[in-house]
C-alpha cells in the first residue's frame, strides 16, 4: 500500500544526433493534440518536408545545449523528482515524459506493479493547453491504474511567490525599462476552440505582479514565443516586442518564462541565443533571463505539497 506520483514533462532526444531528434520530432508532431490537421494532409507533409529539414536543423540547437548530464529538460526533471522524493519519503516518486523515455503508461504500470495503490499525475506545465497537457492526461488514462491529475497549478499562491521571488532577485540588481512574462505560444484556432491556456498565462502574471507592489504594470507586457508552422499563434510575439522596444528606447529588459518549469531549447537557444541575438543586433543594451524553476528547492517542495492537497481533495471527491 503505497501512494505515487508521477511528475511529467514533455521530453527530449535521446541523443542529440540528427537520427534521434527526427525520432523525437515525429512522434511529438504526429500527436493530435499538437497538430490538428487531418492526418492524411499533415503526414505526407511532415515526413516529406518538414522532418528531413527541420530534424538536422533542431540537432544543430540540441548540440549546443547538450550537457554532460545529457537533456537540461530531462537533468532538471531528474533532480526535481529526487528533491519531491525526498520532501515525500513515504511516496513512490518518479517522472516520466510525453514524447520519448521514460513512457508515461509503462511508468504508471510499473509503479502499480511496485504497490503504489493512487498515483497522483502532475505535469510540470503551470498552464493547462491542450497540445501539452492532453497527451499526458490520454496517455495516463490509457495506462488503465487508478490515478489522480492535476490538470494546472497556475492559480497556487505558492507558486506565484516563488515567481515574484524569482523576479524580485533579478529586479533588485538593477533598473530594467521593460519586464517581459513570455509563455509558449499556442495557435490561436485552440483558443477560439474553447482552449484555457492565454487566459492561464494572463492570470498567471497578474497574480504574480499581486506579490511584487513595487514593479509597475506599466513596464510588464505578457508575451508568447517558440512559435510553429504559418498559422496564426497567439500574440504579442516576445522576438518582434524585443525589437519594439529598442525602437522606443527601452533597451534594458528583464524576461520571465513562466510556462517552462525547466531550462529547455526554448530557453537556451531560443530566448539566450536566438532572441538575445536579435536584441542586440537592433540595438539593444541589457539582456537578462530570469531562469526558470529548474533545481529550486522551494519549488519542489511546492510539487510536494500539491500532490498532498490533490490527493486529499481526490478523497474528499470520492467520500
Amino acid at each position: 500500500m503505497k501512494t505515487g506520483l508521477l511528475l511529467v514533462n514533455l521530453g527530449s532526444p535521446a541523443s542529440p544526433d540528427t537520427a534521434a531528434v527526427k525520432r523525437y520530432l515525429r512522434e511529438f508532431l504526429s500527436d493530435q493534440n499538437v497538430i490538428e490537421l487531418p492526418k492524411w494532409f499533415w503526414q505526407p507533409l511532415l515526413r516529406g518536408i518538414i522532418l528531413p529539414t527541420r530534424s538536422w536543423r533542431s540537432a544543430t540547437f540540441y548540440q549546443h545545449i547538450w550537457t554532460q548530464s545529457g537533456s537540461p529538460l530531462i537533468a532538471y526533471t531528474q533532480l526535481m523528482t529526487e528533491q519531491v522524493q525526498q520532501a515525500l519519503p513515504d511516496w513512490d516518486v518518479r517522472y516520466a515524459m510525453t514524447y520519448g523515455e521514460p513512457d508515461i503508461g509503462d511508468t504508471l504500470r510499473a509503479m502499480a506493479q511496485d504497490g503504489c495503490t493512487q498515483t497522483v499525475v502532475l505535469p510540470l506545465f503551470p498552464q493547462y493547453t491542450q497540445s501539452t497537457t492532453q497527451p499526458i492526461i490520454q496517455q495516463a488514462q490509457a495506462a488503465g491504474v487508478p490515478i489522480t491529475i492535476v490538470r494546472h497549478f497556475y492559480e497556487q499562491p505558492a507558486y506565484q511567490r516563488i515567481l515574484a521571488r524569482q523576479l524580485r532577485d533579478t529586479l533588485s540588481q538593477r533598473q530594467y525599462d521593460a519586464v517581459l512574462f513570455s509563455y509558449h505560444s499556442i495557435p490561436t484556432a485552440m483558443v477560439r476552440h474553447g482552449d484555457p491556456y492565454q487566459a492561464e498565462c494572463e492570470a498567471t502574471t497578474a497574480g504574480v505582479l499581486d506579490y511584487l507592489p513595487e514593479l509597475s504594470p506599466e513596464l510588464v507586457t505578457t508575451t508568447y514565443q517558440s512559435k510553429f508552422g504559418p498559422m496564426p499563434w497567439l500574440k504579442p510575439y516576445l522576438k518582434n516586442t524585443l525589437m519594439q522596444l529598442v525602437e522606443l528606447g527601452k533597451r534594458n529588459v528583464l524576461i520571465i518564462t513562466p510556462s517552462f518549469v525547466a531550462d529547455c531549447l526554448e530557453t537556451l537557444e531560443e530566448d539566450n541565443v536566438q532572441n538575445y541575438q536579435t536584441f542586440k543586433a537592433s540595438g539593444g543594451d541589457v539582456y537578462q533571463l530570469v531562469p526558470p524553476m529548474n533545481g529550486d528547492p522551494a519549488f519542489s517542495q511546492f510539487l510536494a505539497d500539491l500532490a498532498v492537497a490533490q490527493l486529499g481533495g481526490a478523497a474528499h471527491a470520492h467520500d
